[in-house]
């Protein structure tokens, strides 16, 4: 089904009208199927200013595509022993104690963590004068002259949304298990996750910094007609989220040596590398990880509750699991993984048909998943005739 040539001619479709519509500015959009590569395009500009094409190898910020290497990175250690799921974040974070709405203090584990069952929050997600602002605490894609260490404990200072493990919020909770595997591993957390994702890999390109400014594509984001440039600084409203001040987004991020790891959003990396990652956990986790703890990424952690703003979706650990086409609106079959990031990105693996899919764009929020419509006319574009 997936080798088809009318299947490509559907995808460059896509691409194609969302360049002419001046949706998107610039995109690399990879697949493959078993492991073997069908569709690999590069399309638009990377710098539309200085009329630069884009590449198959362009560097993009990564948003929340950076969750995926923490992840991976986190289960890599528990492969190892030395972190444990059910384990509290206490012992390897003795200071972590946020309290739960009604002032008691409940074990926060890794499992609740990499679920975003802590109880944690986003900036992002509330008004200007919340909890999070007030107290100071970066989202991982701005710039401020704070340690990790720092952002995590004010994280800390804030009570909880809800008790652990009673329901669901998507959150820091990957900024604070960046800081785990910090103390974990007693390594830097780019040092850490390049030990244990990228180099096993032999992948060269993902870091917490750009490694080739030559290579980065620029930044563009919605302003109600052709995307434009974004300042150093913006802070983006996002349409689904009601009363939230929005995201504060720094392109000069990507070039601050001194910026601190943000595990959730501070990543910087091309398709490529992300592709060979999902295709290792999409064929069973070798050389990273096992069964076992590929079973437990792709086990729903949320099977009663309703995810927003992803109906019809559960989470595993690290990213959403398809669990309702129909309330999802999404031609994928049930089981499907699929995450994505704010600067434009989306990805998914459907495990059913061997499927795995990378869509990077420099322009968001129209390419990101949720939210964007290039991400939902790409997957139909595989699925619909």
């Amino acid at each position: 089904m997936f080798e088809t040539k009318n299947v490509r001619n559907r995808i460059d479709a896509v691409i194609d009208t969302a360049l002419a519509e001046h949706r998107i500015v610039g995109t690399v959009v990879l697949a493959a199927k078993g492991g073997t590569p069908f569709y690999t395009r590069a399309a638009g500009f990377a710098d539309r200013e200085a009329g630069r094409a884009m590449a198959p190898d362009s560097l993009f910020r990564l948003s929340s595509v950076s969750k995926v290497y923490v992840s991976v990175a986190a289960m890599v250690l528990v492969k190892q022993g030395i972190l444990a799921l059910d384990a509290p974040v206490t012992r390897w974070l003795p200071d972590f104690r946020p309290s739960s709405p009604d002032g008691s203090q409940s074990d926060i584990t890794i499992r609740h963590l990499l679920s975003h069952k802590a109880g944690l929050g986003y900036g992002f997600l509330e008004p200007a004068d919340g909890p999070y602002h007030q107290a100071g605490v970066s989202d991982g894609m701005d710039i401020v002259d704070i340690t990790l260490e720092d952002n995590v404990r004010r994280i800390s200072s804030i009570p909880l949304l809800f008790a652990p493990g009673t329901s669901w919020s998507y959150s820091l909770a990957t900024d604070v298990l960046g800081l785990v595997i910090e103390q974990a591993t007693h390594l830097p957390l780019a040092k850490a996750i390049q030990r244990l994702v990228m180099e096993p890999l032999g992948l060269t390109d993902t870091a917490f910094v750009v490694r080739d400014s030559n290579r980065l594509a620029a930044g563009y984001v919605d302003d109600g007609g052709v995307p434009r440039r974004m300042a150093d600084l913006e802070i983006i409203p996002l349409p689904f989220v009601e009363g939230s001040e929005g995201l504060r987004m720094a392109l000069a991020r990507a070039f601050d040596d001194n910026a601190f790891p943000s595990g959730g959003a501070g990543m910087i990396g091309s398709a490529n590398d992300l592709l060979a990652v999902l295709e290792v956990l999409r064929s069973g986790g070798f050389p990273l990880l096992t069964s076992a703890e590929i079973q437990a990424m792709l086990t729903d952690q949320t099977p009663e509750i309703d995810l927003l703003p992803w109906p019809g979706r559960g989470f595993g650990l690290g990213f959403t699991l398809l669990r309702d086409p129909v309330s999802a609106q999404a031609p994928e079959p049930v089981g499907t993984w699929r995450m994505g990031g704010a600067y434009g990105h989306s990805w998914f693996v459907d495990p059913i048909n061997e499927l795995t899919v990378v869509a990077f764009t420099n322009a968001g929020l129209e390419g990101q998943s949720p939210g964007g419509r290039f991400p939902d006319d790409l997957t139909r574009a595989f699925y619909e005739e």
